[in-house]
């Protein structure tokens, strides 16, 4: 499923996710979490702007910008402690970067697939997620349910994808956007509902991850 060039990255990727894993866990170390954090993005990006010189321009910019905005997210999420106003720059960033994604997955949109069913079972754990959150959304109540809305439309856009590519890119970005969904979720319930127990170790591994297989799913395409 993977070329030796993608193996090779993914074990040099998985480094800088552990080393981010560290350095945001241990406080003698929390000096360097401001490095290795956007470096996880930083390689993606390097990586796919250089693996990815055989995708139509148009497509290669838009997953290009897609990972920028990507970038700034986790950047600005960095200091949220400081202010709020971090966390809805932040939200904004993501939101951005999935309209990216949306984009670039309607350019290979399967008319012959049906997403109704997909939508329905997406409705439901939107809805579930959303009952646990909705005492603790406060004044973020409007900017999270848009949020949420745009996720949903980014996994159903990756979902109607299937018998357009490759199978091998379907079910990478596939994966990729439940991964993003998953790690969303996670935040959310910890940042809205509960502390969550290594909360910040679960996010941050399905958030690389998501990134990581729709990298290489697009790529493939």
């Amino acid at each position: 499923m993977l070329t030796k060039t993608e193996k090779s990255f993914s074990l040099i990727f998985a480094i800088i996710v552990i080393a981010e894993l560290i350095c945001g866990n241990i406080d003698s170390l929390s000096a360097f979490h401001y490095i290795t954090k956007p470096l996880i993005l930083i390689a993606l990006i390097i990586f796919f702007w250089k693996e990815g010189k055989h995708l139509k321009t148009q497509t290669k910019l838009i997953t290009f910008l897609a990972l920028i905005f990507s970038l700034f997210g986790d950047i600005l999420l960095m200091f949220v402690n400081q202010s709020a106003n971090f966390f809805i720059a932040g939200l904004l960033s993501f939101l951005l970067a999935h309209i990216m994604y949306i984009l670039v997955f309607l350019k290979k949109k399967n008319n012959s697939n049906s997403a109704l069913p997909f939508i329905g079972i997406s409705l439901i754990y939107a809805a579930g997620l959303f009952y646990f959150l909705l005492n603790g959304l406060g004044d973020l109540l409007i900017p999270v349910i848009i949020y949420m809305l745009v996720i949903l439309l980014m996994a159903t856009t990756a979902f109607l994808r299937k018998g357009s590519v490759s199978k091998n890119s379907y079910i990478l970005v596939f994966l990729g956007a439940l991964f993003f969904i998953f790690s969303d979720s996670l935040l959310a319930l910890n940042k809205f509902y509960m502390p969550m127990p290594f909360s910040a170790i679960s996010i941050m591994i399905t958030y690389s991850i998501a990134q990581l297989l729709i990298a290489f799913g697009i790529k493939k395409q």
